[in-house]
């Protein structure tokens, strides 16, 4: 087992050169105005272009149109989208493409292990949940949350495969790791040097901190 790791909000090519040399595996492209790591589908389908075989490309959205999804999906053809608001089973489901659903943990109605885990089993046809910090924005705020909230999904037999978000950073990911043992960790802010500019540093430094915890998990054993 080694946990798996996605950088989302791209914007630039040196920042797609920096995750790939340093061994991620999932990219993240976001398709929601409101912020500022957006891409319009015409600058992801470049971007896209960068990204060589064997690194997923994930599509983030927040409440979008139908027309919104599948502009993207024809233009930038990612091999995963994320549903990162509101959106129910179905808004999921309709466009018939794997997808992860986000769920920001400690928001009204998911702020204990039961309800949190709860609302995760309408979403069994996601390939993934993704659990974010609650702020007043979808994500990106940087903050994290108590991991006491994933008691209930971690026990879950129906549970999908855990991705962890939610401030993340190279200080932290590798106590996240030993304590959650996520499928994923998924980190925006936490490599930048302001919003939507990533630090090649900082990925390097992150990469490596989440895999030295797997080390020293797998040493445990």
């Amino acid at each position: 087992m080694r946990t798996r790791i996605k950088i989302c909000g791209l914007t630039r090519e040196q920042d797609i050169d920096a995750a790939v040399a340093a061994g991620v595996d999932a990219i993240g492209f976001v398709f929601y105005a409101k912020s500022k790591r957006c891409v319009t589908p015409t600058r992801a389908a470049q971007l896209r272009r960068m990204v060589p075989a064997f690194v997923d490309v994930v599509a983030l959205f927040v409440n979008p149109a139908q027309a919104e999804v599948q502009a993207v999906l024809d233009q930038v053809k990612p091999e995963l989208l994320q549903f990162h608001g509101d959106e129910t089973p179905q808004d999921c489901a309709r466009y018939g493409h794997r997808f992860l659903r986000a769920f920001r943990a400690g928001a009204p109605g998911l702020d204990t292990a039961e309800n949190l885990a709860s609302t995760c089993r309408a979403y069994g046809e996601a390939s993934g949940w993704l659990f974010d910090s609650y702020s007043a924005g979808y994500g990106g705020s940087g903050h994290g949350f108590d991991y006491a909230l994933l008691d209930e999904v971690r026990a879950d037999p129906v549970s999908r495969p855990l991705i962890l978000s939610g401030g993340l950073n190279a200080e932290n990911v590798g106590q996240a790791v030993e304590l959650v043992r996520p499928w994923a960790v998924d980190v925006s802010s936490g490599v930048e040097l302001e919003q939507g500019i990533k630090s090649s540093d900082r990925i390097s430094f992150f990469v490596a901190a989440a895999q030295a915890a797997d080390a020293k998990l797998k040493g445990n054993e």
